[in-house]
């Protein structure tokens, strides 16, 4: 039974609070608060009403000295954000009073972070294709490991009992956890794969390539069950609703497509001005987070994001 969405009745509001490009945004567990990474170093906290009234208060978390990358909140606590950057750091926050709590000095540029669902773990993968494993509460390396080939993003499973490597050879490689030993290679993509996401319920997992595809995969069988072929870009981006039914996916397309996970059928796609770096789900609500190079008339970085799902008032 597919959900009626009124998507023509939803519009998209912008959050304008950087100063150049926005990298990464990600929401909180419990869908309150937005955390936005970018280029100009800080990464800001919006606290967002699910029903877009009122002013919007935001804080700024200051300290890195290069670009926030990515950043992932603690899959625990609605307070806890974890952010990588290009200077080498991943810092851990506080998000109430904006302050820089733990920090772990790494050996590369980080580009990828995610915690493990239980809050435990956080990976951090960087440019030379190395894999760091941190323990969240003494903030130290417990694992490293260097691949010998593209690694490009990196997910834990429900359980966390797998992680996922997407590379630049079209595999999506499964490793055990927390031994890391080899599980599966599956030959995912025709280019490298670029994006992972873990659909909340636990049934998929789907991946985006540079081959202008995404693919969706039954975790249960590591065997793909369908393909969404609406972007004709690289896709650099994709993430699955909370109820696990629509997936958003995006590249240098001048759109995002929402396309229904069982039916693979677009149900709607939300015009953007420019390529998405990244999009996501909040996890109570059907609202989109989404970030991109967006810029204004004079070609400078507008440092703006946008939430689309507000109901026209």
């Amino acid at each position: 039974m597919e959900e009626q969405i009124p998507f023509k009745n939803l519009h998209s509001r912008e959050y304008s609070g950087h100063k150049k490009k926005v990298h990464s945004v990600a929401w909180n567990c419990i869908g309150t608060k937005l955390a936005s990474g970018s280029v100009d170093q800080t990464a800001r906290i919006w606290h967002i009403e699910p029903h877009g009234h009122g002013k919007v208060k935001d804080m700024e978390l200051k300290g890195h000295t290069d670009s926030v990358d990515q950043l992932c909140w603690d899959p625990k606590h609605a307070d806890l954000i974890a952010t990588a950057s290009g200077d080498k750091t991943v810092r851990l926050w506080d998000a109430r009073s904006g302050k820089c709590s733990q920090q772990a000095e790494l050996s590369g540029e980080n580009i990828n972070i995610t915690y493990k669902p239980d809050g435990t773990h956080v990976a951090v993968g960087n440019r030379d294709d190395e894999l760091t494993i941190l323990d969240v509460r003494k903030f130290k390396p417990i694992h490293r490991r260097k691949f010998n080939y593209e690694v490009n993003e990196i997910a834990w499973n429900m359980t966390g009992e797998m992680f996922f490597l997407t590379t630049g050879n079209g595999t999506v490689e499964v490793l055990s956890y927390p031994s890391l030993r080899p599980l599966d290679t599956l030959m995912a993509h025709t280019a490298g794969c670029y994006c992972i996401a873990i659909d909340p319920v636990g049934r998929y997992f789907a991946v985006g390539s540079a081959d202008s595809l995404v693919s969706l995969w039954n975790i249960s069988e590591m065997l793909c069950v369908r393909t969404f072929t609406k972007l004709e870009w690289p896709v650099r981006t994709i993430g699955f609703n909370y109820t696990g039914d629509l997936i958003a996916s995006a590249s240098e397309d001048l759109f995002i497509d929402i396309s229904n996970v069982q039916t693979g059928r677009t149900v709607h796609q939300i015009p953007c001005r420019a390529a998405m770096n990244s999009v996501e789900w909040n996890p109570k609500y059907n609202l989109l987070a989404y970030a991109g190079d967006d810029k204004n008339k004079y070609q400078a970085d507008e440092g703006v994001f946008r939430i689309f799902g507000f109901e026209n008032a």
